[in-house]
């Protein structure tokens, strides 16, 4: 039993230890281009006006971990339409990104996703509001809010050290993600050894759909582990392409829980958000799985 455990940790830490230099050079880029681009990608989406789901999918998709809870920040202030904030939603990578350069995906493959996932979130995010703002007649609450929360204070409640400069903040993002990976690893190694990877993979395989149903609801965990564990399944072979997409569609980072967190005065209009991003995330699974899509 002890080797065995033994076993676990060394492939846990030795996998772990491997992706470290490579997450500390993505996440150094990300954070120099997140300072850079911030207040030009919020600014953009602002003056988007019935635009705005087009430059929120292309925007979410650029690799800005915290544009998702700007993203909910404006639309609690009234600041953009619903379906803006879902193409944010949808097309945002979270730490996808970081992990596929780790682990050296291939280009093409990386690419095709972060497509998928943009065009998705910006046809999906016109859809919403066409229904909600334009049939259902819904305006934006404070039309006339010119200073809506910011992401620094977003960061600054989630102890995410943007403040105190790229090199730090890099830092911090690799060690946290780095701990996820070695804490998933551990888990999954652990499962892996007393089930077997047959069985594990059978649950999101065997049955149509219910590996859809299960990414999603681990996609909408309101953290960066979400994406960690989604694509770590996906990159491991436990779960197809299907799955993958509609966890990584609906994995909106913290996001949601800053969207809870500063439009708690409209909760069903959240839960109402929640429910849209979760149906279209399982149903555009299912359809990457009929029809058999690779990436």
């Amino acid at each position: 039993m002890w080797d065995t455990i033994c076993d676990i940790l060394l492939d846990a830490g030795l996998d772990t230890l491997k992706l470290i230099p490579f997450l500390f050079v993505t996440y150094l880029i990300m954070e120099w281009f997140e300072h850079r681009m911030e207040t030009k990608s919020q600014s953009a989406v602002l003056k988007a006006g019935r635009l705005g789901p087009l430059i929120g999918g292309l925007v979410g998709a650029a690799p800005q971990c915290g544009f998702s809870a700007a993203a909910s920040s404006l639309f609690s202030g009234g600041m953009i339409t619903a379906g803006t904030l879902i193409a944010v939603f949808l097309s945002t990578s979270d730490e996808m990104l970081p992990i596929f350069i780790s682990e050296q995906v291939p280009v093409p493959t990386m690419i095709k996703i972060l497509a998928t996932k943009a065009v998705m979130g910006i046809v999906f995010g016109f859809l919403l509001d066409l229904v909600y703002h334009g049939m259902m007649k819904r305006p934006l609450r404070y039309k006339n809010i010119t200073n809506p929360h910011s992401v620094h204070d977003v960061c600054e409640n989630e102890h995410c050290k943007c403040e105190e400069g790229i090199f730090k903040s890099a830092i911090f993002h690799t060690l946290q993600i780095t701990l996820f990976i070695f804490i998933f690893s551990l888990i999954i190694g652990g499962i892996v050894e007393g089930v077997g990877e047959d069985a594990i993979s059978g649950i999101f395989t065997g049955i149509p759909v219910v590996g859809e149903l299960i990414a999603g609801l681990v996609g909408l965990i309101p953290n960066c582990a979400a994406s960690v564990v989604i694509t770590e399944l996906y990159l491991d072979g436990v779960i197809g392409a299907g799955p993958m997409i509609t966890g990584l569609l609906v994995s909106a980072g913290v996001g949601l829980l800053v969207l809870f967190r500063l439009n708690r005065k409209h909760l069903k209009q959240n839960l109402a958000i929640v429910g849209y991003l979760y149906i279209i995330g399982v149903l555009l699974g299912i359809v990457v799985d009929l029809l058999h899509l690779k990436f």
